[in-house]
């Protein structure tokens, strides 16, 4: 048997193979653009009741169920370190009506639904139903790229995801202490009182442990190598602590710690950031694939009509029905509505928090316990597919997807940004012009190009800003130091292959010289802000033309010998920003940006000898 083979695999190839697994799918997915929970979903499923490779309960043994507690408290603590309450504050209406009353109906719905339609007992469909309420972040952010929606349903579905991420976990922690406490007490009163404490005694320890981490950052009592390792001790700290005094009560309390950081304003916070993001991914691989690695055949096999009719009732009742009702009589058109009605993947979080309740209510003795984890994987595969095949042609048929394709954020409002920002308009590419001095935004609004008034890296540029809508970044005002202090900036969010910078005066010196970790990607020829200006100056300008079997690229280069390609746009929609030596693409339809000195004949149509459409920017 299976279980036979498994029982002698050692601990350490086990967490090696789990690891390769987890990190291995979400490159995958990343490579394929394809959500990576699907695919971890396949190789849990294929080393552990599939293949018979790796048995977690039984290779791991006592190891595996305070792993999986940790890692889970750790994942929450990372929800409650995305709910900052600035932003939910200036979030729109839509998202406010979502979160407020979308999240208690869509908890009370999806209740319903796994008592009526699983046939689950209501302490379990109660705690199930709360960690439901999260659509999953983690899956949104794919299918949005992939569906190109417009700004607003874009941002509903986003925000609505980030901030039910840790709600949702929140209301699941709430509902399975009155479980716990239910099942441990004697009598009603013990069991609010139990209750009472618990909720006290770990929002307490939480607020405690954040609170005094942000006064030991704020006062330097800290190093800054060690802000870090002193945040994940503290947070495992607090785990135990309200754990030991009071059962089952960490994770409620590291959500609270997560919550309080978030909304400290920490000058470390973006090193705390990138922290937990780190560990959340690899965390989330691996309690993922361990979580479908111990699922047993069967398990599996147990998933019946009762599950097919659970997974119909959320999508086309659970779902839209409190998203509906919580939208109605607001100024959101009923196109959006319906769009966001009906697109509700679930990710992760939802398993891994669905497994680690399913274990420890099994524990309890609770009836119907061991039925939580393969519901949850049923109703993820169910709505990942599908939303992942859906969202689009839904998207195009309500006319909420936009037409055109990721564009560029140009930092700087020179006439050389105007130039080339009008350029980019003439690829039918969004472009945003922004900049900390208004006067330099004159010649960008004259132009008809979109602006922003403020620093790139501010807050008020974070919450009013549609960032999804640009995914290529050239940094190019007169100050080398800003230049580079922004594109380091974004570089993590954006990707450091997508964000570019003007180069560094005498950047070529030993003395100047600044390591590869700072600054952005070289861009056109390469010159300075001031070299780049003065192109333009001597009747330089920013072209369009489109490469065919008429006009192939070598005899675009013989027609403009002189010219610097600036970017390419494929007959896909993949932009390209090109660097000096960055090869054009020789796709056959391709549109081709370039910088080259004005022409002097024929400037009134603009059409070079062979007859291709030369359009001229700036």
């Amino acid at each position: 048997m299976a279980v036979a083979e498994t029982a002698g695999l050692d601990p350490v190839i086990g967490f090696a193979l789990v690891g390769a697994l987890g990190v291995g799918s979400q490159w995958l997915a990343w490579r394929l653009r394809l959500p990576a929970i699907v695919l971890m979903l396949v190789a849990g499923l294929a080393i552990g009741p599939g293949l018979g490779v790796l048995n977690p309960s039984e290779d791991f043994g006592r190891l595996m169920q305070p792993m999986l507690a940790i890692a889970v408290a750790i994942i929450l603590f990372e929800g409650g370190m995305t709910l900052n309450f600035h932003s939910l504050r200036d979030a729109a209406t839509g998202v406010r009506r979502l979160v407020l009353v979308g999240g208690p109906l869509g908890w009370a719905a999806s209740t319903a639904a796994l008592h009526w339609a699983a046939g689950l007992s209501w302490e379990v469909s109660a705690v199930f139903g709360g960690i439901m309420i999260v659509t999953g972040p983690t899956v949104i952010a794919p299918l949005l790229r992939q569906a190109r929606l417009k700004r607003r349903p874009a941002a509903l579905l986003q925000w609505e995801a980030i901030v039910n991420d840790p709600v949702g976990a929140l209301a699941a922690v709430l509902a399975f202490e009155v479980v716990v406490v239910l099942n441990n007490a004697e009598t009603a009163g013990d069991a609010v009182l139990q209750m009472v404490m618990g909720v006290v005694v770990a929002i307490a320890l939480g607020a405690a442990g954040g609170w005094g981490l942000a006064r030991a950052f704020r006062n330097a009592l800290v190093p800054e190598y060690m802000k870090v390792p002193v945040l994940f001790v503290l947070l495992l700290g607090v785990f135990a602590l309200s754990d030991s005094l009071l059962h089952e009560s960490g994770l409620l309390a590291v959500t609270v710690m997560g919550l309080w950081i978030a909304n400290a304003n920490l000058p470390s916070y973006e090193e705390l950031r990138r922290f937990k993001e780190h560990a959340t991914i690899l965390l989330v691989s691996g309690v993922f694939i361990l979580l479908a690695a111990n699922m047993t055949r069967e398990t599996l096999m147990s998933l019946d009509w009762s599950a097919a009719l659970f997974v119909a009732a959320v999508i086309l009742i659970a779902r839209p029905l409190p998203v509906l009702t919580a939208l109605s009589f607001s100024n959101i058109p009923w196109r959006e509505r319906l769009l966001v009605a009906f697109t509700g993947p679930r990710g992760v979080v939802l398993v891994a928090v669905a497994g680690l309740f399913g274990e420890r209510l099994a524990s309890l003795g609770v009836d119907d316990a061991e039925r939580i984890a393969p519901l949850a994987f049923a109703l993820v595969a169910a709505t990942v597919v599908l939303h992942g095949f859906t969202l689009t042609p839904m998207a195009r048929l309500l006319g909420l997807t936009a037409t055109e394709t990721p564009g560029v954020m140009i930092v700087g409002g020179s006439r050389w940004s105007v130039a080339l920002g009008q350029a980019f308009k003439k690829l039918d590419l969004p472009v945003l012009v922004a900049d900390p001095n208004r006067a330099h935004l004159r010649s960008a609004r004259e132009a008809g190009l979109e602006t922003f008034w403020g620093d790139i890296l501010s807050e008020a540029a974070e919450h009013k800003l549609d960032f999804v809508s640009y995914d290529k970044i050239i940094v190019a005002t007169d100050n080398d130091a800003y230049n580079t202090l922004v594109a380091t900036d974004l570089a993590p969010e954006f990707g450091r292959e997508h964000v570019f910078q003007l180069k560094r005066m005498r950047e070529t010196s030993a003395r100047h010289a600044l390591p590869a970790t700072l600054g952005g990607q070289k861009f056109a020829a390469d010159e300075t802000f001031f070299e780049a200006s003065a192109r333009l100056a001597e009747g330089w300008e920013f072209r369009v033309t489109k490469l065919s079997a008429e006009f192939p690229l070598a005899q675009w280069r013989d027609t403009n010998p002189d010219a610097v390609p600036v970017a390419d746009l494929g007959p896909n929609g993949t932009l390209r920003l090109l660097g000096p030596e960055t090869k054009v693409k020789e796709t056959e339809g391709t549109r081709l940006l370039f910088l080259a000195p004005e022409r002097q004949e024929r400037k009134d149509d603009r059409r070079d000898e062979n007859g291709q459409d030369t359009m001229k920017a700036g």
